[in-house]
């Protein structure tokens, strides 16, 4: 098989990605020469394998899991909701405008700070998922329904069509790429943030608290080894919702 059609096909493609960042890091690793400063592939592979039999390990990716997952969810509804009540009202969209700039400009390091002032540390990565996807949601939504046909709508109203079908056959068919493109966007933001939020409330029991203490004590073998599983379970969770996104659309459509 050539390297053109290795690259053509996208499995391969991503193989050789993978294997080439390896590469690099393990490069990196020889050229440093010292664990404590950079681990080789090797050190944090063997570590992955051991790392699942401690105490607490399964508790920590439960706490993070449940809490990032249901922010990320309630901005997806929130947002969701938000967006069709601004493309029915234009005065909605008029009062959330600057709520939404305002999320999208300032820094989340920010937020997570101002809400540790609120809300326990055990709370928090739940507020800043939540915080993060809903203007990726709402703007994406909202754009969705504003690209439909005014004519379409005239049409609905003249046939008097259910609410219900114009859902269907009308909103849902535009809105459908760009809620997909806001779900792939949001999805991978609202894992950062979220972790990012537990490294800083250090809330006891998650993974956030996991990668704190493996840099406190210069354990970077346990540091990129958590850094490996969060960025494991985020792409699986993503494959996983997208496909029952997907498969959710296609069902809604042929009812």
């Amino acid at each position: 098989m050539s390297l053109k059609s290795l690259i053509k096909n996208r499995r391969a493609g991503t193989a050789i990605s993978v294997l080439l960042a390896l590469a690099v890091w393990q490069i990196a690793a020889l050229m440093v020469g010292e664990r404590i400063l950079l681990a080789s592939p090797f050190a944090v592979l063997k570590r992955l394998m051991t790392i699942w039999t401690e105490p607490g390990f399964f508790r920590a990716i439960g706490f993070s899991f449940s809490r990032i997952v249901g922010g990320f969810l309630l901005g997806l509804c929130v947002g969701s909701l938000l967006a069709v009540a601004a493309g029915r009202f234009e005065i909605v969209d008029i009062l959330l405008r600057p709520l939404m700039v305002t999320v999208k400009t300032v820094p989340v390091a920010s937020f997570i700070v101002i809400a540790l002032i609120w809300l326990s540390p055990a709370r928090l990565s739940v507020f800043i998922s939540f915080l993060i996807v809903l203007p990726v949601v709402y703007s994406n939504v909202l754009g969705g329904i504003r690209s439909i046909p005014k004519q379409m709508s005239v049409m609905a109203d003249v046939f008097h069509m259910p609410w219900y079908r114009c859902f269907i056959y009308i909103w849902l068919p535009a809105v459908r790429p760009y809620l997909v493109s806001a779900c792939t966007a949001a999805l991978g933001m609202s894992w950062k943030a979220g972790v990012a939020a537990e490294v800083i409330g250090l809330p006891q029991g998650s993974m956030g608290e996991a990668l704190y203490d493996a840099k406190i004590f210069f354990n970077t073998t346990d540091l990129l080894a958590w850094t490996v599983i969060i960025v494991i379970i985020s792409v699986v969770f993503e494959k996983l919702f997208m496909a029952l996104l997907r498969l959710g659309f296609g069902r809604l459509v042929r009812l």
